[in-house]
């Protein structure tokens, strides 16, 4: 099967984010950040619902009991797709005006790990934030420090390797992942997109192990083995591609969402802020786990 990329539904999302694919109920689950709007597609019928939810939403995740977990502004949320209520599930302790959860996904053991970016920064001022773990017990740590703005947090196929990026800086880190304590140590550089004149955004893991990113200021996709090596580049019809994830029912095409118009990006394309899937990639994704709160 030759490589295709097509439109899906009829959004257009001034901040498309957070693609996840549901495997049990066979739906799709995307993100408009900023309108606070979460979109939820059945595959087989094409048939949409549109939930209206806090904005700006970092990202949301799939959960045990059939909600879905939000990372709002400064804290996570369920939200009941039955009554359409969105309930505060934590807090954080967050003051500062210009920082926001962000990215975020769930571990191999339930746990959803959501990070912060800060908006506004001044070059020389100090980042403030960094990626937080959500327990099914609702305890909240902060596990990671020093992200300007988290990007693409995922794991590995065993789930002993985290990934993240910081798109401010340009670069995804690598980390050992303790799976009993999600706990993150040996903090090292994965890949440095500076030379390439791009940044990372949000991310997912095939069934290979190798990681798949959105290049939000270059218009592309990028694939990278385990160590780093860049594998393969496609190149999209939108400037500010922002997310990705592996769903369908055989779990082989790539969900892409994108930018229109954000704080900060603005594309001209007529396709910017559609939702495309790409199709004939020969690479199979992996489920996506459930909170298991």
């Amino acid at each position: 099967m030759s490589l295709s990329i097509t439109r899906v539904s009829d959004t257009k999302d001034r901040l498309g984010e957070s693609p996840v694919w549901d495997a049990a109920e066979q739906t799709l689950l995307w993100l408009d950040s900023l309108e606070g709007t979460l979109h939820r597609l059945e595959w087989s019928s094409g048939f949409r619902q549109d939930f209206v939810v806090p904005a700006p939403v970092g990202s949301c995740a799939l959960s045990s009991k059939g909600d879905i977990i939000l990372a709002l502004r400064t804290g996570f949320s369920r939200c009941d797709l039955i009554s359409q209520k969105v309930t505060p599930i934590v807090e954080l302790d967050i003051s500062h005006p210009d920082i926001r959860l962000n990215d975020g996904k769930v571990d191999r053991r339930g746990r959803f790990l959501s990070g912060t970016m800060h908006g506004n920064r001044e070059p020389t001022e100090r980042v403030i934030g960094g990626l937080y773990r959500l327990d099914p017990d609702t305890a909240v740590t902060c596990i990671v420090g020093d992200l300007a703005t988290t990007n693409g947090p995922c794991f590995s196929p065993e789930g002993t390797t985290l990934y993240c990026a910081d798109s401010t800086r340009q670069v995804i880190w690598a980390f050992d992942y303790d799976l009993t304590t999600g706990t993150p140590s040996n903090q090292r550089l994965f890949v440095d997109f500076r030379a390439m004149g791009t940044a990372p955004d949000g991310a997912t893991i095939d069934s290979e192990g190798c990681l798949w990113t959105a290049l939000v200021r270059s218009g592309q996709i990028a694939r990278f083995s385990p160590e780093g090596q860049l594998l393969r580049l496609i190149d999209m019809p939108v400037t500010h591609p922002t997310s990705v994830a592996f769903g369908g029912p055989g779990l082989d095409i790539l969900f892409v969402t994108s930018i229109s118009a954000s704080h900060r990006l603005r594309a001209v394309e007529k396709e910017a802020g559609w939702l495309f899937a790409i199709e004939g990639l020969g690479v199979t994704g992996i489920a996506e786990p459930r909170f298991a709160g």
